[in-house]
């Protein structure tokens, strides 16, 4: 409630909730009446003689209905619930989750610190520091890499040894802790379509795939003037600016001529997001030593 610019929200919520619970009372007291006598027809007929009993309420219903309501105002009391009252106790949803991350640090601290001494490969040869690992790459990375961390298309692959950003402990470090922003500009409107067709057959004859020999040929002039800047001369990529290897069988968003034709024309723009300020680096270590031993294959 904090957020409103207004105080009136606040006053409006308030109100709110203490007509509802005073409806609620009133709706009670009213059917809280047994009258001696009789019970007498409703006076709703349907299908010519289906009629209705204007009985009252059973006594059990209404006092689970009283208690729900006593509920109701003691909850308010002592929890945030009338707007900006932050009630008795003063719980709130942020303390909570600190006194739960607290409880967890005391806890969970001391096995951290064993770790956080050690360095990557050591870390990677550890069973029980590889398990802590992979369960944090199951939380937070197999949505987009998959469980066997294999990656799917757009998504790299990070069971092999090829690395976009580089493989080392440190560059591994960097990605998880800042995230990746990496971008190729679109090369349509530059080469036209036939400049396209041309460099991505070129493209395709690097890494020893079907091509038209003479397209090759004159994409590999096209690459020279437009590519080289990213990938190499040589077509190896650049690890500093995550330009992919071009020369391997790896392809991070698929090899036939239809897909390269589509990643020249129109470029491709692809993000990962940083961990390391919501982990900590105590995690980012065990996962950078998980995702490194992934294609390192530490003795054990």
């Amino acid at each position: 409630m904090a957020d409103f610019v207004s105080g009136f929200w606040n006053v409006y919520v308030i109100g709110l909730v203490v007509l509802s619970l005073l409806f609620c009372l009133f709706i009670l007291v009213s059917n809280n009446k047994r009258e001696a006598g009789p019970v007498e027809l409703h006076g709703h007929v349907w299908d010519e003689n289906l009629a209705e009993y204007n009985n009252p309420l059973p006594r059990w219903w209404l006092y689970l209905f009283w208690i729900t309501l006593v509920f109701s105002i003691v909850y308010l009391a002592l929890y945030p619930g009338l707007g900006n009252v932050k009630g008795i106790l003063g719980w709130t949803s942020i303390g909570q989750y600190e006194a739960e991350q607290a409880r967890a640090a005391d806890r969970y601290g001391p096995i951290f610190a064993k770790y956080r001494e050690m360095d990557v490969a050591a870390v990677a040869s550890d069973p029980d520091a590889q398990g802590m690992g992979q369960r944090l790459f199951l939380t937070y990375c197999a949505q987009c890499h998959g469980s066997d961390a294999r990656g799917a298309k757009g998504f790299p692959n990070l069971a092999d040894s090829s690395w976009q950003w580089g493989g080392e402990p440190e560059a591994i470090r960097a990605t998880i802790t800042d995230g990746r922003m990496g971008a190729m500009i679109p090369f349509g409107a530059t080469l036209g379509p036939d400049g396209v067709k041309d460099v991505a057959n070129y493209v395709r004859s690097l890494s020893g795939l079907a091509h038209d020999s003479l397209r090759a040929q004159r994409g590999a002039e096209a690459f020279q003037q437009n590519c080289v800047a990213c990938h190499g001369a040589d077509a190896k990529g650049m690890a500093a600016l995550g330009a992919p290897d071009l020369t391997d069988e790896n392809w991070l968003w698929g090899s036939s001529e239809a897909v390269i034709v589509e990643t020249i024309t129109h470029g491709r723009m692809n993000r990962m997001p940083g961990f390391g300020e919501f982990l900590g680096q105590d995690k980012v270590h065990l996962l950078t030593a998980y995702v490194w031993g992934l294609s390192n294959k530490p003795s054990r």
